[in-house]
C-alpha cells in the first residue's frame, strides 16, 4: 500500500499546490471560516467516507476512513484558519480578503491533508484499522478549536495522533522533530486596578492606581528571575498599560494586559501561583482593589517520546527523494492548540521545512511577507503518509 500511496501523492503534487493557492487567496479568520469549511466538506462529497461537520465550537470537520481490516485508530490533524494580517507578498495568488492572510501556513496544512486523505480513501481496502482526519478550525484564537473537538468525545477511540507544521527553519525536504515538551504553553491576563482619583497637588488625598500598577509591572518580572527553577523557562510580557489621563490628575483606575509563556506544566503552576500572590500583595501594599482575568489558553505541547522516536526512525529508514533530511529541531517558543490532543492521546507534532528557495533570511510565520516553498506540501504529505503506513502496519 505504501508504494501505491506515495505514487498517488507524487502524481497529485500540482493539485495540492492549486488547493493551497485557492485557500491562500480566500483566507478566513478563526471561528469565521464558513467558506473554507464548505470547501473542505465539498471536497469529500460523494466519496465513500463518513464526514461529520460543525464539530466542537465552530467549523471542525472529522472524516473517518474505515479500513477493510481490523487494527488501530490513527488521527491526523490540520488547521485551516487564517490571521488578521494584511499581506505584503508579491505572489499572484495574494489574499483577496483585506486584512486577512494565511501567514502561518495553514493553507498548506489543509492542502496536503485533503489530498492525502483522498488517497487513503481510495486505498481503504488495504488499510488495517481506521484513520480519522481532523480538519480543525480556529487554532489561532483562544480557546481554539482543538479543546472543544476533544470534549465531544469523537476522538476517544484514537490510539495515536500526528500533525505537522510548516516552518521556515530549513529548506523543503527537511523534516524536524522534538521529543517531550516542544511548544510553550500560554496564558492571557488582564488586571484592572482601582484606587482613588484626585488632584495632582494632593496625593495624600488620593490613591494613585498608576503607582500601584507600575510597581506590579516591576514585581511580576521577578517571578521568572527569582521564583522559577533556572532549568525551566518562562516569559511574562506586559503588552498594554492603559493609564492615559490628564497631566495634573491622579488616575483612579488603570488596566494592564499581558501574555505569559511557560515551558512545561510545572512552570505553569509556579507562575500562576506567584502571579496571583503578587496581585494580592499589591492590593494590600497600596490599599487598592483589583479585578483579575487569568485565562490559560493553550497548555505546553508534549510530544510522546516513544512516538516521536517512531516518527524519526520511520522517516530516517525510508528512501524517498523528496525527504532529504530528518533532524531534531530545537524547542519552540510559540504555542499551538494541538497540545490539547496530546493531553489525552499519545502522538507527535513534527515540522516540515519550507524556506523559499534561494532565500537566506526568510520571514517567519505570522509575518505579512511570510511565504513557503510549495515543494514542502508534497514533503508534508509524504512524511505523514509514510508515518501512517508504518504505524498501521505495525
Amino acid at each position: 500500500m505504501r508504494d501505491e500511496l506515495i505514487k498517488m501523492l507524487e502524481s497529485r503534487q500540482e493539485e495540492m499546490i492549486e488547493i493551497r493557492r485557492y485557500l491562500h487567496e480566500n483566507p478566513e479568520l478563526s471561528f469565521k471560516e464558513d467558506k473554507t469549511a464548505k470547501y473542505i466538506e465539498d471536497f469529500y462529497k460523494d466519496k465513500d467516507v463518513t464526514v461529520e461537520t460543525n464539530v466542537g465550537n465552530g467549523h471542525g470537520i472529522i472524516v473517518t476512513i474505515q479500513g477493510a481490516q481490523p487494527g488501530k485508530t490513527l488521527g491526523l490533524r490540520a488547521d485551516f484558519d487564517a490571521l488578521p494580517i494584511t499581506e505584503e507578498t508579491d505572489v499572484p495568488f495574494k489574499s483577496k480578503n483585506d486584512g486577512v492572510m494565511h501567514a502561518c501556513g495553514h493553507d498548506a496544512h489543509t492542502a496536503y491533508l485533503l489530498v492525502l486523505a483522498d488517497c487513503l480513501i481510495q486505498l481503504k481496502d488495504n488499510i488495517k484499522g481506521t484513520v480519522k482526519i481532523v480538519h480543525q478550525h480556529a487554532e489561532e484564537v483562544p480557546p481554539g478549536g482543538a479543546k472543544s473537538i476533544m470534549e465531544t468525545g469523537k476522538l476517544d477511540d484514537v490510539d495515536a495522533i500526528f500533525g505537522i507544521h510548516v516552518l521556515p527553519l530549513a529548506p523543503a525536504g527537511t523534516v524536524g522533530y522534538h521529543s517531550g515538551y516542544a511548544f510553550n504553553g500560554r496564558t492571557y491576563f488582564k488586571l484592572a486596578i482601582k484606587g482613588r482619583g484626585g488632584h495632582g497637588s494632593s496625593p495624600d488625598k488620593a490613591n494613585d492606581s498608576i503607582v500601584a500598577g507600575s510597581y506590579f509591572v516591576t514585581a511580576v518580572q521577578t517571578i521568572v528571575s527569582r521564583r522559577l527553577n533556572p532549568m525551566k523557562t518562562g516569559v511574562v510580557t506586559i503588552g498594554s498599560f492603559d493609564g492615559k489621563g490628564t497631566f495634573n490628575v491622579i488616575k483612579d483606575s488603570i488596566e494592564i494586559e499581558g501574555d505569559i509563556r511557560y515551558s512545561d506544566d510545572e512552570a505553569q503552576e509556579v507562575i500562576a501561583k506567584e502571579f496571583q500572590r503578587i496581585v494580592r500583595g499589591i492590593e494590600e501594599l497600596f490599599g487598592v482593589t483589583y479585578e483579575l482575568t487569568y485565562t490559560p489558553d493553550y497548555p505546553p505541547l508534549y510530544n510522546d517520546p516513544e512516538l516521536t522516536d517512531f516518527v524519526a526512525e520511520t522517516l530516517n529508514n525510508i528512501e524517498d527523494p523528496d525527504i532529504t533530511k530528518v533532524e531534531e529541531f530545537p524547542k519552540m517558543a510559540p504555542s499551538d492548540d494541538f497540545a490539547y490532543y496530546l493531553k489525552k492521546i499519545p502522538g507527535s507534532y513534527f515540522y516540515i521545512g519550507c524556506t523559499p528557495e534561494g532565500v537566506e533570511e526568510p520571514y517567519f510565520n505570522h509575518h505579512p511577507k511570510f511565504d513557503i516553498d510549495e515543494k514542502s506540501i508534497l514533503v508534508a504529505a509524504k512524511a505523514v503518509g509514510h508515518v501512517t503506513c508504518t504505524y498501521l502496519e505495525e
